[in-house]
């Protein structure tokens, strides 16, 4: 069996521009519908909007690779290098690292992609670490890159990079493509197309010692914010996150193929269902700040400080719901005045109740709408 890299015809892929073409389109629709959306948001929501996508995205793409991150810290450090309020906690290289390199990829999207962009990237997720050889460049060992599973003794390999030796012309190979893919570039490819290219041929390069699946991930990022004209805050990792099974499926065969007709319209159908996602994002705050209207002057001290408090959580508000505990920390309240309020709060249809007496729990009565997968049939439709 012959990885891609190493058939004859690499890396001219190929693919069915007719499968994906109303995959492409509804895309762009829904890329200028969440731009329209989004202008109906204050600066305040917008800063929230913000900061929560870019540290979704960050702690997902990590998750992904089996590395768990502490929220809180993510977004403090987002929140600081946006020069936002912070609560000013010590955070710690890991999420220092990859919110550096989200933000940067914010901040950076309409740049062409470089080798020292790439090599910036690195540096930053591997913030800390004292096992690599290679921080900031690209891999040199002698031994093979490959991605295994399974026990020592009889490994399942899933995939073989090339070899060292060949990674720097590779990438120069691959840097040139995607600069001359761009939206103004003279090979300009469709949104998804460009995107899952770069993804798949990034990573049958696996230039790097480590991080080669998060900096794959950013550069399908950086694709889709360049066609946009603007950060997307897409969440791509988020999505490929809950597939993730399908996700290593979907790598795994075409990092055998130079025919990627089935990976990318795997890959355009999460793009799209990522896009849905944000949408949902931005209707939850559009949806919140008709809440506080309607509910505005008619909550005491005690009670808005609650919900404010369970809005800035997002829409699941407190994992399991408000307890009066939860509320009489939060307020102060007595026991007697904290069911006082919850039952005012609930009346009001500010909260909805789940369970009974000390069972009782309390939910924002908004949220997430739901986000059902997106599939892209022979026929080349949405399903």
């Amino acid at each position: 069996m012959k990885w891609n890299w190493q058939r004859s015809d690499w890396p001219n892929f190929s693919w069915d521009a007719n499968r994906l073409r109303k995959a492409e389109a509804q895309f762009l629709i829904g890329s200028g519908v969440f731009a329209g959306t989004l202008r109906h948001l204050g600066t305040e929501d917008q800063e929230q909007l913000t900061v929560e996508a870019i540290s979704s995205e960050a702690i997902t793409t990590a998750e992904i690779e089996g590395e768990f991150l502490d929220r809180a810290s993510v977004q403090s450090s987002i929140r600081r290098q946006f020069g936002l309020a912070t609560d000013h906690r010590r955070v710690k290289p890991a999420e220092q690292g990859i919110s550096e390199m989200m933000v940067t990829l914010y901040r950076t999207f309409a740049e062409p992609l470089s080798d020292e962009m790439l090599f910036g990237w690195n540096r930053m997720l591997t913030n800390g670490r004292r096992d690599l050889t290679n921080i900031g460049s690209y891999r040199t060992g002698a031994e093979p890159m490959q991605v295994v599973s399974g026990n020592l003794g009889s490994p399942t390999v899933h995939f073989e990079a090339p070899p060292s030796a060949k990674v720097p012309r590779e990438m120069t190979r691959f840097v040139k493509w995607f600069n001359r893919t761009g939206p103004d570039g003279r090979d300009a490819l469709p949104a998804l197309t460009r995107a899952g290219i770069a993804h798949i041929w990034f990573e049958s390069i696996h230039p790097f010692e480590d991080g080669n699946g998060r900096i794959g991930r950013a550069i399908s990022d950086k694709a889709l914010a360049q066609s946009a004209g603007r950060p997307t805050l897409t969440a791509l990792a988020a999505t490929m996150l809950i597939r993730r099974k399908a996700y290593y499926a979907a790598l795994e065969a075409a990092n055998k193929n130079m025919d990627l007709t089935p990976w990318l319209c795997w890959f355009a159908g999460i793009a799209i269902e990522a896009q849905r996602r944000t949408a949902a994002q931005v209707e939850f705050l559009l949806d919140k700040t008709r809440l506080l209207d309607r509910l505005r002057a008619s909550l005491n001290a005690r009670q808005e400080k609650a919900i404010l408090r369970m809005l800035r959580e997002g829409p699941e508000g407190f994992r399991g719901g408000l307890s009066a505990g939860n509320y009489m920390t939060i307020t102060g309240a007595s026991p007697a005045t904290a069911t006082r309020d919850l039952a005012d709060l609930a009346e009001k249809a500010a909260l909805l109740r789940t369970g009974e007496r000390r069972h009782a729990r309390y939910h924002l009565a908004i949220g997430l709408r739901p986000v059902q997968p997106v599939q892209i049939d022979p026929g080349g439709n949405l399903r």
